[in-house]
């Protein structure tokens, strides 16, 4: 059994979802969000950076992922962006976790078959994927749909 962490980082909410994988079967474990406080840059990426410490030290996953940076229309989103993956990406690499990155549309593309899917889809994916009661929040489905995105990953690269 491999336990799997998703991180799908933002400025000022971080999603994270885990899930216990054996080859196919994925099981949910948990998923919730980092709600970012803090006035200046400093405060909010260390938010991030302990909240992923945290989850990181209560479910000690073997392997983590996380989206990718995507080119946004206003540049200084996708720089805080970039800056909320830094923090998440540190608490990862701190603890030695293997980390793999994921493009939104890739796994998008795995999840819901098309890489252009909207976020309700993508919730009803995750939702009907690991047979969970509701639907999770927006961010904790997109952390979710990318732990799934690299189960599958690892699965077709085993079989090659």
């Amino acid at each position: 059994m491999i336990r799997i962490i998703g991180i799908d980082p933002g400025s000022r909410v971080t999603g994270f979802g885990v899930i216990d994988c054996d080859g196919a079967k994925e099981v949910y474990v948990d998923s919730g969000t980092i709600r970012v406080t803090g006035d200046t840059l400093a405060e909010r990426l260390k938010v991030i950076f302990t909240g992923v410490s945290e989850l990181l030290d209560l479910h000690r996953p073997d392997q983590a992922c996380a989206e990718s940076v995507f080119m946004h229309e206003n540049p200084g989103t996708a720089i805080k962006l970039g800056q909320a993956r830094g923090a998440a990406i540190s608490a990862i690499a701190m603890r030695d976790v293997p980390l793999a990155e994921y493009a939104p549309a890739q796994i998008k593309k795995t999840i819901v078959g098309r890489g252009r899917a909207d976020k309700e889809q993508v919730q009803y994916m995750v939702k009907m994927l690991l047979k969970l009661a509701r639907v999770p929040g927006n961010d904790a489905a997109d952390a979710l749909a990318c732990a799934l995105c690299h189960n599958r990953s690892t699965q077709q690269a085993e079989l090659k």
